[in-house]
């Protein structure tokens, strides 16, 4: 659905009338295309209190063919306090349309920057939050439309000591904060990185410094140590593997077996009966196989692994929870039928459904070394009136998530959900004109977001190369003030 107010403000008359008035500008956001360049401007690279993670984070960006411009550096980027630096700079791309409000870079000078990475893993007192503020800060000025920011830390429950892990949730509360006051389009989000080999950060990297995470804003992912599978060809990270995506007909599901199969994936498009002829349209749309079942049918999971196991050798890669319902009532008004209908098929049914596909003995099951993704909401976080049942079968997509994680971890299974925000589709497009518009509105860039961005931060999860990230809920909301 299009967003008529942006569409207003950004035009060549409503830029001077929103200027005037001081209407809000949001900014269009730069979503991944297929050979787009990373980033628009260049990258700077910093590091305080010994940046041990340095080298692996420029070694990363190197392998994304980001040139080394370490030269460009200039005394109103550079910081004294900081103890290693590095500047390079990414391939040049055009500006996406919409309103900058950083500073232009006078005549001279350093050049915009798409993206600012610093490694704060090894802050460890207060006064290191200091040399992350001077190292940070003069940057912010020149941020080009779009940009990234994206610290790195360590997870502080690994830290025994009070005031190192004080020192490290601090970067929490900065990375949040900063989030809010960028403007263009900019995003700031925070990697907290495990211990030990760190070849599980590039994909947390490659995936918030590029387009993909358009609308992932004030986020924290946390990176653990893992056996990672990288991909040959990082444009298409799924070439050979198979998918299954349910509530595929319509809607983010549509755009979640579009994204899958972009990627090189041959994709199982599963929905119920009554979505058949909408379902074979997408299946057919990407080349992949269209599935009628009921996900809450006490047979379903059996029925997945059959056609796994006679179309596809036997082998299921990805499973990825998306159907769901919503029958949104007041809890007073609210009876056992609408109540046990939606806990039964945005939660029960996952339930069930892994607890068949995990089997290890059953052919058409998940892989070893496989992955689930869910889709949770905002409501499962922040609750909403009159979504009690809802926002309850949400709520319990993360607590199955964060247990099964720990259950199939020793079998390379990773476990995640995705929570979006406001994703404009055809059942927001029936909100009522002013819940829509706050809806849109109350988050640091201003907008809905699109289904394409649920489906990019999924795919993301389903990777090889994220094998480090699991247990994890991640928001793609805009940074919505809903839950913060």
């Amino acid at each position: 659905m299009r967003d008529r107010y942006s569409d207003l403000v950004n035009s060549r008359s409503g830029k001077t009338v929103a200027g005037m008035l001081g209407l809000p500008r949001p900014a269009k956001l730069r979503r991944y295309v297929p050979g787009q360049p990373l980033l628009v401007g260049a990258a700077v690279v910093k590091g305080v209190a010994g940046a041990p993670l340095l080298p692996e984070i420029r070694q990363v960006l190197a392998s994304m063919a980001v040139p080394d411009v370490s030269d460009a550096a200039t005394p109103d980027v550079a910081t004294p306090d900081v103890a290693t630096q590095d500047v390079v700079a990414a391939q040049a791309s055009p500006s996406p349309a919409g309103p900058s409000l950083s500073r232009p870079s006078p005549s001279g000078s350093a050049p915009r920057l798409g993206a600012v990475v610093i490694d704060a893993s090894a802050a460890r007192v207060i006064e290191d939050l200091e040399s992350l503020r001077a190292a940070l800060a003069p940057c912010l000025r020149r941020l080009s439309p779009c940009a990234r920011i994206v610290l790195v830390g360590t997870p502080p429950e690994s830290l025994a000591d009070p005031t190192a892990a004080a020192t490290q949730r601090a970067l929490d509360g900065i990375i949040r904060s900063v989030a809010k006051e960028l403007r263009g389009g900019a995003t700031a989000n925070l990697i907290y990185a495990g211990q030990g080999p760190g070849a599980a950060l590039e994909s947390p990297l490659r995936f918030l410094l590029s387009a993909r995470s358009a609308y992932v804003d004030g986020q924290v992912v946390r990176v653990a140590p893992a056996d990672v599978r990288a991909p040959t060809d990082w444009s298409r990270p799924f070439a050979g593997q198979v998918v299954v995506v349910t509530g595929a007909a319509r809607g983010i599901g549509a755009s979640i077996v579009e994204i899958f199969a972009r990627d090189g994936a041959h994709v199982i498009c599963l929905d119920v009966p009554a979505a058949g002829e909408a379902l074979a349209r997408v299946a057919n749309r990407v080349a992949g196989t269209a599935l009628q079942v009921d996900i809450t049918a006490a047979d379903a999971g059996q029925r997945i692994a059959a056609h796994v196991a006679q179309r596809h050798d036997g082998r299921l890669d990805i499973m990825v929870h998306n159907a769901g319902i919503t029958r949104d009532k007041l809890l007073v008004n609210t009876d056992a039928e609408w109540w046990g209908s939606v806990l039964g098929i945005n939660l029960g049914a996952q339930l069930r459904l892994n607890e068949v596909l995990l089997d290890p003995e059953l052919r058409g099951g998940l892989a070893e070394g496989g992955r689930i993704v869910s889709v949770s909401s905002l409501s499962g976080i922040a609750g909403n009136r009159g979504q009690a049942s809802y926002a309850a079968s949400k709520a319990g997509v993360i607590g199955m998530v964060q247990a099964l994680a720990a259950q199939v971890a020793d079998r390379g299974i990773t476990v995640n959900a995705v929570a979006p925000g406001f994703i404009e589709t055809e059942m927001t497009a029936r909100i009522p004109l002013a819940t829509r518009e706050l809806g849109r509105r109350i988050n640091s860039l201003g907008q809905g977001g699109q289904p394409v961005d649920v489906a990019e931060t999924i795919a993301w999860l389903a990777q090889g190369a994220s094998a480090g990230v699991t247990g994890q809920v991640v928001r793609v909301c805009g940074q919505s003030l809903l839950g913060a």
